[in-house]
C-alpha cells in the first residue's frame, strides 16, 4: 500500500486538509509546498517524498503552516467550513432544480453493489479464484457508500473536528489536582 500524504496531513494538520477539499486548495498546497520544499509550486509527488523522508521535522513544519493558515483565514474572515457547506448545498440545490437523476442512480448502483457483494460473501464465503478482487471491489464500494451517506445525510465533519480537539486537549484530573 502506498503512502498517502493527504491522510497524514488530515491527522497532523486537519485545517489544511479541510482546505484541500475546497476553493482554498491552491493556497493550502502552495503553503505546504513552501514549508516542505522551499518552493511554492511543488508537485504532489514531491510533497509526498518530503513528508515520507522528512520525519518529525516535516510534521512540525506542517503544524506551523496550519497554524499560520488558520490565522490568515481568520484575518481575512474566511470560514472554510462555511465554504464547504455552501459547496455541498449548491450541489444538492442543482440536483433538485435540474431534476438530475444521475446522483440517485449512482447511489442506487453503489448501494446495490455493496450490499449485493456483502450478501454474497456472507452466504457463499470468499471464492478461491478472484477472492482478492472481490475484496478490493467491496472496499471500494464501501468507501463510495460512505460518500453516498455523506451526500444525502451530511458528513460527520463536526464530529471529526470534535474528536480531534478532544484528542489534542490535556487530560482533566478529576481528583482536583
Amino acid at each position: 500500500m502506498s503512502f498517502d500524504w493527504k491522510k497524514t496531513l488530515a491527522t497532523v494538520a486537519p485545517g489544511l486538509a479541510t482546505a484541500l477539499g475546497g476553493p482554498l486548495a491552491g493556497l493550502a498546497v502552495q503553503s505546504i509546498s513552501t514549508a516542505l520544499l522551499g518552493k511554492p509550486d511543488g508537485t504532489d509527488d514531491e510533497i509526498e517524498v518530503a513528508m515520507q523522508t522528512g520525519g518529525m521535522d516535516s510534521l512540525v513544519k506542517l503544524k506551523q503552516v496550519e497554524n499560520d493558515f488558520v490565522v490568515k483565514m481568520r484575518e481575512l474572515e474566511v470560514d472554510v467550513e462555511r465554504i464547504h457547506q455552501t459547496d455541498r448545498a449548491s450541489a444538492r440545490d442543482r440536483q433538485v432544480k435540474t431534476g438530475d437523476k444521475t446522483p440517485a442512480i449512482l447511489a442506487a448502483v453503489i448501494l446495490i453493489g455493496f450490499f449485493g457483494i456483502l450478501g454474497y460473501m456472507l452466504t457463499h464465503g470468499i471464492p478461491e479464484n478472484g477472492g482478492e478482487a472481490l475484496l478490493v471491489l467491496l472496499g471500494s464500494l464501501g468507501a463510495a457508500f460512505g460518500s453516498v451517506v455523506a451526500y444525502y445525510y451530511g458528513s460527520s465533519k463536526g464530529s471529526a473536528d470534535k474528536n480531534a480537539l478532544l484528542y489534542r486537549s490535556a487530560p482533566v484530573d478529576k481528583q482536583g489536582g
